[in-house]
């Protein structure tokens, strides 16, 4: 005789068989995850290239002749112009009325330093003739005692020894005074100097000119003058997704890639930056998270010769972890 199935048998049946399959594919998952941990893989991010320390922005300091902003006068450099760290760049308007003042102050010094020696020599004499009448009174004193000199000659030897050390006094709170002066020339002019220097741009560091953003005859707008990169050593800064941050480590080795470069660059990850920010650097895939949020990583290139003429070049970076 056959038995009939039930539906709760069957029921049951199937669920046991779900539940099976179940735990059998959540084993698999968990086997396939663990071993994907424990082999070593990549990180792949969009970057861009950099000179060390980014991009440099020179600009024209203001002065007292240029506080509203200033005019380029000189230029001396052209993009692609490698210069040295002191090399002068440019000059702006404000140097000849600068260099007036600077000469100004220079000559207000020079007269300091004159009137100085004169207002000495003044009281080194004063204080000399107070010495000699000084010892005319005391002789006219003994003199007096021995009566051999009057009382009125005695009196007018005193006053004039008294009258001489007042003069002394007098002419070393002068000189007193002219030495103070001339510290103050001296600042004035230590002022000048530094206003002066400021209407010359000269170059920080080593490096190359990327961009040069006025030329003579037009004012130097708040975007500054001249941008200018550190080429000795390039970077590629990578943009990491922050749900990979936590596999970069400082070391680790990069391939940089792109179509504008002669051929893949290497490199190592020398600083992971401490912020998150929101994506700079956006593929063309269209489907791409545009508000993805990174984190920074800069890796120093092994060789900078191939970047270095393509600072801001988008590329392809994968991270060995």
């Amino acid at each position: 005789m056959r038995t009939k199935k039930t539906p709760f048998k069957t029921f049951c049946t199937t669920s046991t068989a779900v539940t099976t399959v179940l735990a059998v594919a959540t084993l698999f998952i968990s086997t396939i995850s663990a071993a994907a941990e424990n082999q070593p893989g990549s990180v792949s991010a969009l970057g861009r290239l950099q000179p060390q320390n980014g991009i440099i922005h020179l600009g024209a300091p203001s002065t007292p002749e240029s506080i509203s902003g200033s005019l380029l006068s000189l230029l001396y450099v052209k993009e692609g112009d490698m210069v040295e760290a002191g090399t002068l760049l440019a000059v702006t308007d404000s140097a000849p009325a600068l260099e007036a003042r600077l000469n100004q102050a220079s000559a207000e010094l020079a007269l300091a330093k004159q009137s100085a020696a004169a207002t000495q020599s003044t009281a080194e004499e004063a204080c000399v003739n107070a010495d000699v009448s000084a010892r005319e009174a005391k002789r006219r004193e003994q003199l007096l005692e021995r009566k051999l000199a009057s009382q009125e000659e005695t009196e007018a030897a005193q006053g004039e020894a008294e009258a001489s050390a007042a003069s002394c006094k007098a002419g070393r709170a002068i000189a007193r005074v002219s030495l103070a002066e001339i510290e103050v020339a001296k600042a004035r002019l230590a002022v000048a100097e530094a206003e002066y220097a400021r209407a010359f741009v000269k170059s920080p560091y080593k490096g190359r000119v990327l961009k040069v953003k006025a030329h003579p005859g037009e004012f130097i707008g708040l975007e500054g003058l001249i941008e200018l990169g550190r080429i000795d050593k390039m970077y590629a800064v990578a943009e990491v997704y922050e749900t990979d941050i936590r596999r970069v480590k400082t070391g680790q080795t990069a391939t940089i890639s792109s179509s504008a470069l002669p051929h893949d660059l290497t490199g190592n990850v020398e600083l992971i930056r401490n912020m998150v920010l929101k994506q700079d650097v956006v593929g063309t895939d269209p489907a791409a998270d545009k508000d993805a949020r990174i984190i920074e990583v800069e890796i120093l290139l092994d060789d900078p010769a191939p970047a270095a003429s393509l600072t801001n070049l988008q590329v392809e970076i994968i991270i060995d972890v």
